[in-house]
């Protein structure tokens, strides 16, 4: 983030980098919680990359699945073990899906 793409005094742009590292340390923090990102072991070519866009993905779908209130780390392991909840959690993808293209 630059800081010279903010107009005026020092508090500002203080608050306006606390609140983007703030988000950004959220989403950080839940992904290692939740998927071990931390801990992965992939580092070839494009596939730390690859593996990052699913994660974020995955993130996204589990945190819409509003039926099962349920930790993101807990909706995953369950997704993995129940396949009825991950087609659940899935089928909140093609639902949007279908969505954008009525839209176009």
């Amino acid at each position: 983030m630059s800081t010279t793409a903010i107009p005026g005094d020092p508090e500002r742009i203080g608050a306006a980098a606390r609140a983007h590292w703030s988000i950004e340390n959220g989403v950080h923090w839940v992904l290692d919680v939740a998927f071990r990102e931390d801990a992965s072991r992939i580092c070839k070519d494009h596939a730390p990359h690859n593996v990052a866009l699913l994660r974020h993905v995955a993130l996204n779908l589990l945190k819409q699945e509003k039926t099962a209130k349920l930790s993101v780390r807990t909706k995953r392991l369950r997704a993995g073990w129940d396949d009825m909840y991950l087609a659940k959690v899935l089928q909140l993808a093609t639902t949007q899906q279908n969505a954008v293209e009525l839209a176009n």
